[in-house]
């Protein structure tokens, strides 16, 4: 017995080897290109009434992108408090475009049909300029959104000037009023001239349910 033990071994290896390779190949490809600092990566996404937005027609605009799980708790704390709404109106106010975007695969925790989505955020009085649905997980892995929500802000030269979490309060019991909310601050500190005095954090939340 002792001796077949090894070759078993061998052979259960060389089963999922292939499958150990594809998965990596299929990470590899979808490298995240967002860095702050640098030009924002372009894409092109569907909203869900149907209008396509390609981020350069956005050029000359702050742009707020925030990844969403409608099902997320980390989401839900920030929606059922009013504090993403709360930001999304302050900052389209003052011409921000606020692109919310959901990269569940269909299937995922998270995945909602176009009109789903609609029906959910006029429920919330949530108010981006537009959702935008990522299923296939492209524009997700483009930027590396790792969690729900994960938020990046892009100035008026297309350049990335925030990249990571809401806040500085990732506890779910945390209230939102005591934090410091980077995506506020990254937008207010541009807009008056100034640096950007938190660049990047490392986002929290739910992971991002790709396939």
């Amino acid at each position: 017995m002792s001796k077949k033990f090894p070759a078993i071994l061998f052979l259960v290896a060389m089963l999922f080897l292939p499958l150990t390779v594809t998965a990596h190949a299929k990470d590899a490809s979808f490298e995240s290109q967002a860095v702050t600092g640098k030009s924002a990566p372009n894409f092109t996404l569907t909203d869900t009434n149907g209008k396509k937005h390609n981020l350069a027609d956005y050029n000359g605009k702050y742009i707020v992108l925030e990844w969403f799980n409608q099902e997320c708790p980390f989401v839900k704390k920030h929606y059922e408090s009013g504090n993403m709404q709360k930001l999304q109106k302050e900052y389209t106010k003052k011409g921000v475009i606020w692109l919310s975007i959901c990269s569940s695969a269909e299937g995922k925790h998270g995945y909602f049909s176009p009109k789903e989505h609609n029906k959910m955020f006029a429920e919330k009085k949530a108010a981006p300029t537009a959702i935008l649905l990522d299923p296939d997980g492209k524009v997700g892995h483009l930027y590396g959104a790792k969690s729900t929500p994960d938020m990046f802000v892009i100035n008026p030269k297309g350049i990335l000037i925030y990249a990571g979490a809401i806040d500085d309060k990732p506890d779910l019991e945390d209230s939102v009023s005591t934090a410091k909310n980077y995506v506020k601050a990254a937008l207010d500190e541009s807009m008056a001239g100034k640096p950007v005095s938190v660049a990047s954090t490392k986002s929290y939340g739910c992971s991002v349910k790709y396939d």
